[in-house]
């Protein structure tokens, strides 16, 4: 199903479900019940030959046993598919004794719209906040209710705008939008996990779920999505109620336009901290609440709400855009700004120093490994733009690779757009045909909104495959942005068309099996030489054999497939040395493209006669 018919499929079920909103629901319910059922057929035919093989064993013998082995790993994998455990979710647990004025805030909102009762709240460092249910034992003993509470959140909002969002919150659960949502999420997750664990499996059991999956899956995912987008509207309405729409506008309106800050401003002033420091010692969630106080005047906030309220309602995300969900309670925006001591998390009261300060190490914790690794990074880059520089100053003319690096590293390292893009231009009048640098050039033009960016991708795209996907991306957004939704989609199919052929190139060289076929190695002389010079130096190592796997997708990307013996006495040595060898080859050895690689005696013995019987496949 393409973007443009999932659209109209969507548009055509909204229509019908405010037309006729019990009539939907029904058909919702009954294509997620025709999913089931054609599962539970599936499995019902498995065990019903399980259960033949088993009566035939008497006749058949080995042949049975060896089916019942198959018949019964492909209905494990089956029944590990389709059986979807929700985990609670995870956060720091607040108590009444904790925060009193929350949960009196809490238990108000509860009792107006007749909730059930609401197990644990957990604060997090989201900037969001959810109501999760999650089974307590299995689908047959009830649910536990959880209220999800982000800190970033909380200090970005005033408690009359706090109190709104909760009221949104409750209002998905008081309707059982709670239970049908998460019911459906499951339904979607299951079949998504079976045709992860099929493809991973390379299981031919697929074929039974293929053709159903590739016309179900894009159907239930349109058919239950007006459901969603309505769950939205009727919570708004909801919270507009129990507060007021005033301050739902309010808290609308603070989260696009805060939201906004965190993920364009504040969090990447953060990360770019490792540039220089070569430890995480930044306090974020201590610091949110007055930095957007301080951080956000009147000029940047009407920037990005203005640029929320342009946006429109697209099939992306359920949720509604800021514009009709405001128009929906009659509100307009309304920004305002919390004063000092004002924001939502004093309801946490004495807890909330604590649960900063674990949320504050919680994150270091979780960043520190990469932390380190972009400073180290970054100091390389540096000293290798400060030895560019000095070169070109010398007067001495940089190669093609060295004056490319040096302005990408001017721009990401010295961080000076302007001056990179002014050297990406004389490389690509010195080169013009290169691939890279017209990538390079082309994205930066397209970012300024210069159309002459165009061509240059499309140049890049028809000289190196390896850049197509993220040509065909820069192009849709482009096109998007200036309104032309034809050329926009006509890219986004390619993307789609490209990411598939991309996933089913990995799946194809995810495994070698006896039933593929192989052709000889094409390596010159002087690479082959090369790999055995790395080879000899492997001990142990007896006989190699080195073919090429014949592909459907993308064949000019070689898989190289390289069979090996080794020299292990003793049987109960051999797996243990095999897989010695094989983690030597992999750290050591460099092949001309993606290589796989086995020892073709012992568990892997079956593949000897594939590769060794081809001429010119030993090559050691």
């Amino acid at each position: 199903m393409t973007r443009e018919q999932f659209e109209a499929l969507v548009a055509r079920l909204e229509h019908h479900a405010r037309k006729s909103p019990g009539a939907y629901k029904l058909r919702v319910f009954l294509l997620a019940l025709l999913g089931n059922l054609y599962l539970a057929g599936v499995l019902l035919v498995t065990v019903a030959i399980l259960v033949a093989l088993v009566i035939s064993i008497t006749y058949l013998r080995a042949v049975a046993i060896k089916l019942i082995v198959i018949v019964t790993a492909f209905l494990l994998m089956l029944l590990r598919a389709i059986w979807i455990r929700v985990s609670p979710p995870e956060g720091t647990p607040v108590s009444a004794n904790d925060a009193p004025e929350l949960f009196r805030i809490i238990e108000e909102l509860r009792r107006n719209l007749h909730l059930p009762q609401l197990h644990q709240v957990l604060v997090t460092d989201e900037f969001n906040a959810a109501v999760h249910q999650a089974p307590r034992f299995g689908i047959f003993a009830g649910t536990r209710n959880y209220l999800i509470i982000g800190l970033p959140l909380m200090k970005s909002l005033t408690i009359p705008q706090f109190r709104a969002v909760l009221a949104h919150e409750f209002g998905h659960l008081s309707r059982g939008h709670g239970r049908i949502s998460n019911w459906l999420y499951r339904q979607r997750l299951r079949w998504s996990r079976l045709a992860t664990m099929l493809e991973a499996q390379n299981s031919k059991g697929a074929a039974l779920f293929t053709w159903f999956l590739k016309w179900y899956d894009p159907y239930f995912n349109a058919y239950s999505f007006p459901l969603a987008r309505a769950n939205e509207y009727e919570a708004d309405a909801a919270a507009a109620r129990l507060t007021s729409p005033q301050a739902m506008a309010e808290a609308l309106t603070r989260i696009k336009v805060v939201g906004s800050y965190l993920s364009e401003r504040y969090w990447p002033a953060i990360r770019r901290q490792a540039d220089d420091t070569p430890q995480p010692a930044f306090m974020p969630h201590a610091n949110l609440g007055q930095r957007v106080v301080q951080e956000i005047d009147d000029a940047d906030a009407q920037a990005w709400l203005t640029r929320a309220l342009e946006a429109k309602t697209t099939v992306d995300d359920t949720h509604p855009s800021l514009s009709e969900r405001l128009r929906a309670i009659d509100a307009s925006p309304q920004w305002v700004l919390p004063s000092t001591g004002e924001s939502a998390d004093q309801l946490l009261g004495p807890s909330l120093a604590a649960i900063t300060q674990a949320l504050d190490s919680q994150w270091q914790v979780a960043v520190h490994e990469a932390w380190q690794a972009r400073y180290q990074e970054v100091q390389r880059d540096r000293s290798r733009l400060v030895e560019l520089n000095r070169k070109h100053d010398s007067g001495e003319e940089l190669g093609l690779q060295e004056a490319y690096d040096r302005a990408m590293l001017t721009e990401s390292v010295a961080g000076d757009a302007q001056e990179a893009l002014t050297k990406l231009r004389l490389l690509h009048k010195r080169a013009p045909d290169d691939a890279i640098i017209c990538y390079a050039l082309g994205a930066r033009l397209l970012e300024q909104e210069d159309e002459s960016g165009r061509g240059l991708i499309e140049q890049a795209m028809a000289r190196n495959e390896n850049v197509v996907t993220g040509g065909c991306q820069l192009l849709r957004d482009y096109y998007w942005r200036r309104g032309e939704r034809k050329e926009a989609d006509r890219w986004h199919e390619r993307l789609m068309q490209r990411t598939e052929e991309e996933q089913n190139a990995t799946r194809e060289r995810r495994q070698i099996q006896t039933t593929d076929k192989f052709d000889r190695h094409d390596l010159s002389a002087e690479n082959l030489e090369e790999l055995l010079v790395q080879l000899r130096a492997i001990p142990k190592l007896r006989k190699v054999y080195l073919v090429k796997k014949r592909l459907r997708f993308f064949p000019e990307r070689p898989l190289y497939v390289m069979g090996y013996t080794i020299a292990a006495f003793w049987p109960w040595r051999h797996q243990k040395l095999a897989k010695k060898i094989a983690a030597h080859i992999a750290e050591t050895v460099s092949f001309p493209g993606q290589a796989m690689f086995l020892c073709i005696t012992g568990t892997s013995g079956r593949f000897q006669r594939k590769l060794t019987w081809m001429r010119g496949s030993r090559i050691l």
